[in-house]
């Protein structure tokens, strides 16, 4: 009889360990949806087959065996929006630059990663994160005195043309050959200002990303998404691109340019969540 109620007793621990774990593991209890809290995106610049980035330094061969070695790589991630489990969305000032945009630089990246901190985020529980690669239309025609001060940050960031051209989206130099590398090229896209005015493509795109794991954001959990971000697709994406004389130096949203952007749209892949708890 002993016995019995010995194992009885350690049936009814295990379970409620495994509910107590449960519970844990959803942390449905420290999410007050009318309070906000925290989350931050890492944004890791690398080759898939060779790790991260290091300028002038990493040399990479395209799928059309064209040597490459970067030695500067620079683009805008705007319009920031959250989706959680139900398909609801937050966005993170969206169409507001001197809020909501930032320029990934790789030369500022801290252990080859660049951190984008979010605050007065809702507590939720994410699935998604979508993002716009570049500055929207909508945002550009508020005027340049309506995003003064994204404006200057990205100026300083050398991500900018004249005023009536706009933004620079996608910045990328470096050296190529085909045995070495020694001939200079770069990529500048963006839209060249107002697009219809101007009668040119939009090259800003959105991108939407799976979590593999949710993004639980609490009054003690400040979530991390870790985003990779593969830059053969430069050059060996859906387009397989070989650079020449013909397009080794491009700015604006020429046809090669339009070529990277839908290539580079495909670059971004989200790695891992971190649900640790910190104080905010």
């Amino acid at each position: 009889m002993k016995t019995i109620k010995y194992f009885l007793n350690l049936s009814f621990i295990a379970l409620l360990t495994l509910f107590t774990s449960c519970n844990n593991d959803d942390d449905f209890s420290e999410i007050k949806s009318t309070e906000t809290g925290k989350i931050q995106l890492k944004f890791e610049n690398g080759f898939d087959n060779l790790g991260g980035i290091v300028l002038d330094q990493t040399t990479q061969t395209s799928s059309n065996g064209q040597k490459h070695k970067l030695t500067t790589l620079k683009y805008i991630i705007s319009n920031i929006t959250l989706i959680d489990e139900k398909g609801n969305e937050f966005d993170y000032h969206k169409n507001d630059p001197d809020k909501g945009a930032f320029v990934i630089n790789q030369d500022s990246a801290i252990a080859n990663v660049v951190y984008l901190n979010l605050d007065n985020i809702p507590q939720n529980k994410y699935t998604k994160v979508r993002f716009g690669l570049g500055v929207s239309q909508k945002a550009y025609l508020l005027g340049q005195t309506g995003q003064a001060t994204f404006w200057e940050k990205a100026k300083k960031n050398g991500m900018t043309w004249a005023w009536a051209a706009g933004y620079v989206f996608f910045k990328i130099e470096g050296f190529y050959g085909k045995t070495t590398t020694d001939t200079f090229f770069l990529t500048h896209t963006g839209n060249m200002g107002d697009i219809n005015k101007n009668n040119v493509q939009d090259l800003y795109r959105e991108v939407t990303l799976n979590l593999p794991t949710s993004a639980r954001v609490t009054s003690k959990i400040k979530p991390s998404i870790h985003i990779m971000a593969n830059l053969n697709t430069y050059l060996s994406g859906d387009h397989k691109l070989i650079l020449d004389e013909s397009n080794n130096n491009i700015m604006g949203s020429s046809n090669f340019a339009q070529l990277v952007t839908e290539n580079i749209q495909n670059m971004f892949r989200v790695d891992h969540v971190h649900n640790d708890e910190k104080n905010q």
